[in-house]
């Protein structure tokens, strides 16, 4: 049996309400591909939950977990940067079937904040499937140890089981790193970038269109020097979302600190970032002028497309991007998606239906799918690979990873994304 697949056709002449089961992450255990291809648990690549929690500055982690677990963060997890920042209570077995180390964890905190020179400004407990499945009520454990150990104290839920649940991890630690702001007085010219643990990258045209229309202070989580930046973050006069995870915090700004938040969708296509920054200037009644990065985008996509119409490529979704708005803007440009790599949700269902209009026959596997191990690269077929599951599927092939950690958006990710996959060929291509 090869690899499982239906094509974009296929798909989208059943619906969105019959999508089978091989494309939905909640029927299966747990969804560990792409994380699977670097041998590391879900929550430990790139910036998983236990990384996040640091993003507090002057942060430290206790991670309560049995000793698989925690040797995993030690060895291959944590960064460098972070190894001072991280303590650990292991579960033996008895722990694991009674819960008798919930009463450690208050002491093991105290212990923590005891050892340091500067005191923390927050002790962040990463919990793991084991007190999921035991029931523990980390907010009470917390706040026992805050009151315990003098510092404040917040959880951080590790939990895989939780995934297709209504807070699923990563959207759960989104919103308890903003938990420490305070109520504070307005400033009319300060913004919140939120939604990522990693600055936005530099060029990206979103900073030059906020100071062009007033906005003098634009702070984000991960550029925050320290903590007492970091609280200055509760004076933004609203907050622009920029990855759908950090709805239930911008809610929670919303409701705690009576800051709204407007959301903005990283995307490929060009007219459609045109059409959004023309919207978000309506929102909030601002003329946004966007034509010059709208230029410089179309013409490093039209020197790809005067080179390389036609040329067949394979997207993943281990990518910063949504693989199938990727993969429709590519097949906009003139580009051939043969396959696509990826999970389908109700929200990109709907550049599904377009792919089919553009090309009927692309091939749309599911990462989820045990199939996979028979998956044929059919090199031949394939120009270009963008995604690091794309390049395992096809090793011999280009390939643009494009899953740096400061994160593209708007017209300058196109540029950039352009760029690279140019680069790629020519590097093959020994020009």
């Amino acid at each position: 049996m090869g690899a499982y697949f239906k094509t974009a056709k296929e798909l989208a002449e059943a619906g969105k309400r019959e999508i089978p089961q091989e494309f939905q992450s909640k029927e299966h255990l747990i969804y560990s591909s792409p994380a699977t291809l670097s041998f590391n648990s879900p929550g430990a690549q790139g910036f998983g939950v236990k990384r996040a929690g640091l993003a507090v500055p002057g942060s430290v982690m206790l991670l309560v977990a049995p000793g698989c677990c925690g040797r995993n963060t030690a060895i291959s997890a944590v960064p460098g940067e972070y190894r001072d920042r991280f303590f650990f209570l292991l579960q033996d077995e008895t722990d694991i079937v009674t819960g008798r180390h919930l009463p450690r964890i208050k002491k093991a905190v105290k212990e923590v904040v005891d050892f340091l020179e500067t005191k923390p400004s927050v002790v962040m407990i990463c919990i793991t499937c084991v007190d999921a499945l035991l029931g523990t009520d980390m907010e009470r454990v917390c706040e026992e140890a805050s009151a315990y150990a003098g510092v404040p104290v917040l959880p951080c839920y590790m939990y895989a089981l939780t995934r297709e649940g209504r807070m699923p991890p990563m959207t759960a630690v989104r919103k308890t790193v903003y938990a420490l702001l305070k109520p504070a007085r307005k400033d009319p010219r300060a913004v919140n970038l939120l939604g990522e643990f990693a600055p936005f990258s530099d060029d990206s045209e979103l900073y030059d269109v906020l100071r062009s229309i007033g906005i003098e202070t634009i702070r984000e989580l991960s550029r925050c020097k320290d903590f007492e930046e970091y609280t200055h973050m509760a004076e933004a006069n609203f907050n622009i979302v920029l990855n759908a995870e950090c709805r239930p915090a911008a809610d929670e700004f919303n409701r705690r600190l009576k800051i709204p938040s407007i959301e903005l969708t990283r995307m490929y296509q060009i007219d459609k970032i045109a059409r959004q920054y023309e919207l978000f200037g309506s929102a909030i009644g601002a003329q946004i002028d966007v034509s010059a990065y709208e230029a410089q985008a179309r013409a490093a996509v039209d020197h790809f497309t005067a080179r390389y119409r036609g040329l067949k490529v394979a997207v993943g979704e281990w990518l910063n991007a949504d693989a199938f708005e990727l993969s429709l803007a590519l097949l906009r440009e003139g580009l051939e998606v043969t396959d696509i790599f990826g999970t389908i949700t109700d929200e990109n269902f709907v550049y599904i239906k377009r792919i089919a209009g553009l090309r009927p026959g692309t091939r749309i596997y599911s990462n989820l799918s045990p199939t996979m191990l028979n998956y044929a690269c059919a090199e031949g077929d394939i120009a270009l690979t963008i995604g690091k599951d794309a390049a395992y599927y096809h090793p011999d092939c280009p390939n643009v990873p494009w899953n740096d950690e400061n994160k593209p958006f708007g017209f300058a990710g196109v540029t950039e994304l352009f760029k690279r996959m140019e680069d790629a060929l020519e590097r093959r291509s020994g020009r």
